[in-house]
C-alpha cells in the first residue's frame, strides 16, 4: 500500500496541472470556507490547512513554544502513543506534515480516496486530542535544542538573528521563532498545550484541497474535521515597526569567508506597486545569473559564488533583503559594489530590455510552480491569506505584463534606499568598520 501511495504521489507531481486549474469556493454546511480544485484522474487528494499567527503568538518568555508544539502534534493522539500513531498513519498510506513560521502554522495531508474517512478520523484526533506525552516533549525538545546549537555556529543563522533583532526590535519578529536554548529548555508541557490552544481556532483558518473529492464531499469532510475547533485563538500581535538604520554592523566569527545579510524596509503584498517592485527585484538581484548584482559582483569581479535579493512581505511588516558571501579580504569590495548598484538603480532605473527580459522569465516560469496537488493546495491557501481573488492564477501574468518602464523606475526611486541599506556582516571582514 505504501509503495502504491508513493507511486501515486510521483504521478501527481508529473501532471500538467497549469492548464487544468479551476478553483471553486466551497462553504461547508457548518460555514467553513475552502478553495477546491477537483481532479478525479487518480484516487488521491491533498488537503492544506493553515492557521494565521504562527510563532509570533509566543509570549516573549515562551519563545519556541509554537515551534516545539508543531513538532509534537503527531507524536501520539487520543489513545495512541507515538509509536502506535505512526503505525496507524503508515497503515493508511497517508502523509501528514506540520510547519510553523512567523505568521502561520500549516497542516498538510495527502491521502488515497479509499482511505479518506479513516484518514480524516485520524487527523481529527490529531487536531483535537494531541497527547503531548512528557517523554515525547523531552525527545522533540532535544531535537530542537540540537538544531539551535548547530545554528549558533552557522554564519547565515547568526546574520539572520542579528538583522532581525535590529530590524524589528521587541516585536516577535525580532527574536527567533524556534526560541533560544534557554527559552526552549524552560518550556513545560503546559506551555506546549497553551501554544496549541493559541493557534488552532476557526477565526484564523484557511483551507485548500486538490484532487479526487467533490464540493459536497469536501464540505462534509470539513465539518467533520474542523467544526468543533474553538471559535477564536490568541489575538494576533500588532504590526512591527521596521527601523533599520543605514550602515554596517559586524559580528566577529572565526571563518575565512564573511557572510552578509543586507536590506531595508520593503513593500507590502497588497501595495498597488507590489508587481512593479517584484519585477524590479528580479532585475536587480532576484533573477539569478542574469541579475545586475550577480553580473557585477560575481561575473565581472569574481567576489562571490552568489548574491541574491528578495522581497519579504510578512503579515505584520515588510522588508527588502539580500545576501552575499565573500572572502574576508574581499567582502568590503562586495559591499561597495552592492551599495553602488542599489544607488544606480534608484537614480537611473532599468532599461526597456531588462524589463522585457524580466517579464518573459517571470511569466514563463510561473506555470512551473503548479507541479503537484500538494503544491497547488498550498498556493491556494497562500492566495486566500493574501486576500487575492479566486481567479488570481489566471490573471497573475497579466499583472506582470502590465508593469511599465515608468512604473518600475518610479518604484525604484521610491523603494530603493542606498543610504538606508544596512549590512550585517558575520566573519572577520577586512576594510569594514561597524
Amino acid at each position: 500500500m505504501k509503495r502504491i501511495f508513493t507511486t501515486l504521489i510521483a504521478f501527481v507531481i508529473a501532471l500538467p496541472a497549469w492548464a487544468e486549474i479551476d478553483i471553486q469556493e466551497v462553504t461547508s454546511p457548518g460555514g467553513i470556507t475552502a478553495w477546491l480544485v477537483e481532479d478525479h484522474s487518480i484516487p488521491f487528494t491533498a488537503l492544506e490547512l493553515r492557521f494565521r499567527g504562527g510563532t509570533s503568538l509566543d509570549d516573549p518568555d515562551k519563545r519556541g513554544a509554537t515551534y516545539l508544539m508543531s513538532g509534537l502534534i503527531e507524536e501520539g493522539a487520543g489513545d495512541m502513543d507515538a509509536r502506535t500513531y505512526a503505525r496507524e498513519l503508515e497503515s493508511l498510506a497517508a502523509s501528514f506534515s506540520y510547519n510553523a513560521s512567523d505568521d502561520t502554522v500549516s497542516v498538510s495531508a495527502q491521502f488515497l480516496t479509499e482511505n479518506r474517512d479513516d484518514v480524516i478520523d485520524l487527523l481529527h484526533t490529531t487536531l483535537h486530542e494531541p497527547r503531548f506525552d512528557q517523554d515525547a516533549v523531552d525527545r522533540v525538545r532535544g531535537q530542537v535544542l540540537s538544531g539551535l546549537r548547530s545554528d549558533q555556529t552557522d554564519p547565515n543563522d547568526i546574520a539572520g538573528r542579528n538583522f532581525a533583532r535590529m530590524a524589528y526590535g521587541d516585536h516577535p519578529y525580532g527574536s527567533e521563532g524556534k526560541g533560544t536554548i534557554d527559552s526552549v529548555t524552560a518550556l513545560t508541557r503546559d506551555d506546549v498545550v497553551s501554544a496549541f490552544e493559541n493557534v488552532f481556532a476557526k477565526d484564523r483558518l484557511y483551507v485548500g484541497a486538490v484532487g479526487d473529492i467533490t464540493a459536497d464531499e469536501l464540505g462534509t469532510l470539513l465539518d467533520k474535521l474542523l467544526a468543533d475547533l474553538p471559535e477564536t485563538g490568541k489575538p494576533i500581535p500588532d504590526r512591527a515597526e521596521v527601523t533599520i538604520p543605514g550602515g554596517i554592523s559586524i559580528v566577529e566569527f572565526d571563518t575565512p569567508q564573511s557572510v552578509a545579510l543586507f536590506g531595508h524596509a520593503g513593500i507590502d503584498r497588497d501595495d498597488p506597486d507590489f508587481f512593479a517592485a517584484f519585477v524590479l527585484n528580479h532585475i536587480l538581484g532576484g533573477g539569478g545569473f542574469e541579475s545586475r548584482l550577480m553580473q557585477e559582483v560575481r561575473e565581472k569581479r569574481g567576489l562571490t559564488y552568489g548574491v541574491a535579493t528578495y522581497l519579504v512581505p510578512k503579515d505584520l511588516a515588510s522588508v527588502y533583503l539580500g545576501s552575499v558571501s565573500s572572502s574576508n579580504d574581499r567582502i568590503a569590495e562586495a559591499v561597495d559594489v552592492i551599495r553602488n548598484e542599489w544607488a544606480r538603480a534608484a537614480s537611473e532605473g532599468v532599461t526597456q530590455k531588462e524589463l522585457d527580459d524580466a517579464k518573459t522569465y517571470l511569466t514563463g516560469a510561473y506555470p512551473l510552480r503548479f507541479d503537484g496537488n500538494g503544491q497547488i493546495a498550498s498556493i491556494m491557501v497562500g492566495m486566500q491569506m493574501d486576500d487575492l481573488p479566486i481567479d488570481y492564477i489566471s490573471t497573475r501574468n497579466d499583472k506582470v505584463n502590465a508593469v511599465t518602464l515608468e512604473d518600475v523606475n518610479r518604484v525604484a526611486s521610491e523603494l530603493l534606499d542606498p543610504e538606508g541599506l544596512h549590512f550585517t556582516v558575520v566573519g572577520k571582514p577586512e576594510g569594514l568598520d561597524g
